[in-house]
Order: structure tokens, then C-alpha cells, then sequence
């Protein structure tokens, strides 16, 4: 296992090689807009290294919506590139921000860092591109069918 940190020692953000084809981005502390520029810059070229990167959010105290929104992006452009994101998120904040947002059902959870490495990202890109094909037309499909509410007096 190769580790190394291409970011800012504030940001509290270790990349770590688990196989050729498998990354682990560790976050610790304040994950918010400040770090988001440079959080993105990482979650891309990890993806263009790896079938599989995995988030390591256990140690993350403050995860702010520019995180979210980092998160949600790179979940995204691994799914494009029929490549797996899987989140490890023990944090209680983290779980919060994450189901806060809405955005627990977009992405994929593991228990530890091990079994989040444990399947090829082959098989369960597949699995990960169908399900995101899903949720992106049940959104369409409520934006569509839903009533403008009715103002307010």
C-alpha cells in the first residue's frame, strides 16, 4: 500500500494506493467551501487512476455543503466513467450532512475501508450506472409530475 498527500496539510486529506486499480481518500476534520476546490481536484485524478476510489469519511468533523456538492460531482463523473465511488462513513455528522442533503440513496456505503475494497469495480459499475439511470428518471419523473404549490396567505 502506497500512501501519499498531494493536498494542503490543513485540509487533513491522505490518498493511499491499495492495488493498481483501487485508491482510499482519506478526510479527517473540516471538510468545507475552502477545501472543496482542491477535495475535487483530488476525487478527479484518483478516478482517472483508479476502477475503484473509496472515501474514508470516519474522520471527518464538519462536512459542509460545498463538500456535499464535491461528493455528489464526483460520484457522478465515476459513474460516466463506468467507475466505482464507495463512501465509508462511521461519522455521525458526516451521516447527517449527507442524509440533511439528501443524498444518501445516490451513493455507495461500506461498513470499513476493507469491504468497501472487496468487489472489482467491473461488476459493481454496472450495478452503480443502472441504479443511477433509475434514480435519474424517478427525479424527472417527480419533477414532471408534480403540482406548482399554491401560495401562501
Amino acid at each position: 500500500m502506497n500512501t501519499s498527500s498531494d493536498a494542503a496539510a490543513d485540509i487533513g486529506l491522505r490518498v493511499a494506493e491499495h492495488r493498481p486499480e483501487a485508491r482510499v481518500v482519506t478526510l479527517v476534520g473540516d471538510i468545507d467551501t475552502p477545501t472543496a476546490l482542491e477535495l475535487a481536484n483530488t476525487f478527479n485524478k484518483q478516478l482517472a487512476l483508479a476502477r475503484v476510489v473509496v472515501v474514508d469519511l470516519d474522520g471527518v468533523s464538519f462536512l459542509g455543503s460545498a463538500a456535499l456538492s464535491t461528493l455528489f460531482q464526483a460520484n457522478e463523473l465515476a459513474t460516466q466513467q463506468r467507475r466505482a465511488l464507495r463512501l465509508v462513513c462511521n461519522s455521525p455528522i458526516a451521516n447527517r450532512a449527507l442524509a440533511a442533503a439528501g443524498l444518501r440513496e445516490y451513493f455507495t456505503f461500506a461498513d470499513t475501508v476493507p469491504s468497501a475494497l472487496k468487489y472489482p469495480a467491473s461488476r459493481r459499475a454496472r450495478v452503480d450506472v443502472a441504479v443511477a439511470r433509475r434514480l435519474r428518471r424517478s427525479r424527472r419523473s417527480v419533477l414532471r409530475d408534480s403540482k406548482p404549490m399554491a401560495p401562501t396567505i
